[in-house]
């Protein structure tokens, strides 16, 4: 609608009637749309620029939320790294007292230091960059170390089932059963330089003579297999037993053989019988004890059952410098 207005007319000093041109009418009326529009304008900015939205208030929820458990992810990420360290150091106490062995190498257990940042991407996100690049780090070093003492306590097993099988097959107990023998017999010639049965002169005596009699029941030493059950020259009637591990023991001299060649024996096992055959004097059991092809004193190998003292007494009785009842 067009304004009317009256002015004072000095000249007829009367009021008179003015009507707005239309075209201040149109200005009018756009300048008052502009003000509104740009009014409305500048409200939708501010409350799209600074008060979120019902889902965008949802998102920010969620992100507190997921903030906050990335927090305590890492929270426990890093309790569970100090108990696989303390794991760790079992394992390496463990190769190194029990099995004698390096443990894992410090350095191969941090996976070195420094060199290219992978996780540059990450950290750039905002918000939580930071927090999600370190828990995403510390996640695959804790995955690296699990693989490895996964594969340390892999070879523990492997290394304790060869103990096993090794603690098994060494030669650790008597040839003849101590309640089959007098343990205090002073007539038991053991390894080193003694008196040859026939030449009457020192030779080197590579085993020990248990002196029992005829019939005595002959148990294999150490878990193994038979690698010899026959006639063997000097050694009369005689057992040979690989045992791994580089040890083999000798049984000769024996009246009667109980297993074959190739048999898979067990510890205490019976294989023979004491005799007196091949180059020998009387009845006994001649034994000996191979060690990378090398005869080393039997003693060593015939502690089981006895105490303390009466371990000394058979060390005493083995080295007497007497008589061999064989020649070897």
């Amino acid at each position: 609608m067009r304004r009317e207005k009256f002015v004072f007319n000095h000249q007829s000093l009367q009021y008179d009637r003015v009507v707005e041109p239309l075209r201040y009418t149109i200005l009018r009326i756009a300048a008052f749309c502009c003000a509104v529009g740009l009014t409305a304008f500048m409200m939708m900015f501010i409350v799209h620029r600074y008060l979120p939205s019902p889902s965008e208030r949802l998102l920010i929820q969620e992100n507190d939320i997921l903030r906050s458990q990335i927090e305590n992810a890492g929270k426990e990420l890093t309790e569970m790294s100090a108990v696989l360290n303390n794991i760790q150091e079992r394992d390496a106490a463990a190769h190194r007292i029990v099995f004698g062995m390096d443990p894992i190498d410090q350095d191969v257990w941090q996976g070195g230091r420094g060199g290219h940042d992978a996780y540059t991407d990450l950290r750039e996100l905002p918000r939580s960059g930071e927090h999600i690049a370190t828990l995403k780090q510390e996640l695959d070093r804790f995955k690296y170390q699990l693989d490895l003492q996964s594969r340390s306590l892999d070879s523990i097993t492997v290394m304790a089932t060869q103990k096993e099988e090794m603690l098994a097959s060494i030669p650790s107990i008597k040839p003849i059963r101590s309640d089959r023998y007098n343990r205090h017999i002073d007539n038991l010639s053991g390894f080193g330089y003694r008196v040859h049965p026939v030449y009457k002169v020192k030779k080197m005596h590579y085993g020990i003579d248990f002196n029992c009699a005829k019939g005595t029941p002959i148990q294999a030493s150490g878990k193994g297999k038979v690698v010899w059950a026959g006639d063997k020259g000097h050694y009369g009637k005689c057992v040979i037993i690989d045992h791994g591990f580089g040890y083999e023991t000798l049984y000769a001299h024996m009246s009667e053989i109980k297993v074959k060649n190739g048999a898979l024996i067990e510890r205490g096992e019976t294989i023979g019988k004491v005799g007196s055959t091949g180059l020998s004097t009387g009845d006994h059991l001649h034994y000996e004890v191979h060690l990378n092809g090398v005869q080393v004193d039997p003693i060593q190998y015939c502690y089981d059952g006895l105490t303390t003292a009466e371990y000394a007494e058979l060390v005493r009785a083995s080295q007497q410098s007497n008589q061999s009842f064989d020649s070897h």
